[in-house]
């Protein structure tokens, strides 16, 4: 099995409903990404997948999220968690490039989605 990750960032702002503490007040965090295709075989190439491809579909997710309230968005229910958050990029990669769909007839496919509101918290959707 191989494994490719890419990276990517945002910063934006957020509040959390029905979360008793100081993260119901609106704040910000410079969110880090990593999205990450498995396949049990490679290309002609010697590739699992062609990185620039994977990083321009994580890049153009995550800038529709730059320097936004995420509240504002309808997605994520007036909560966006790390969770959904994590969920939102990883339909957008897939919307970009179909052939990563698990189960697709391609042997890429999007395994997980990570994202970091600080260096020590991380939530990961695992398609």
């Amino acid at each position: 099995m191989y494994e490719v990750r890419v990276e990517a960032d945002f910063a934006a702002a957020h509040f959390l409903k029905d979360y008793h503490g100081k993260c119901e007040n609106l704040h910000g965090h410079n969110y880090k990404v990593y999205a990450h295709v498995r396949g049990d075989r490679l290309d002609e190439g010697g590739m699992l997948l062609d990185f620039t491809e994977l990083k321009a579909a994580l890049r153009e997710t995550c800038s529709l999220l730059d320097h936004k309230n995420l509240n504002d968005f309808d997605y994520f229910k007036q909560n966006p968690s790390a969770e959904r958050i994590a969920t939102f990029i990883a339909e957008n990669i897939i919307q970009d490039i179909p052939s990563l769909k698990k189960n697709n007839t391609g042997n890429a496919y999007l395994y997980a989605v990570d994202v970091f509101e600080t260096d020590t918290s991380r939530a990961r959707y695992i398609l």
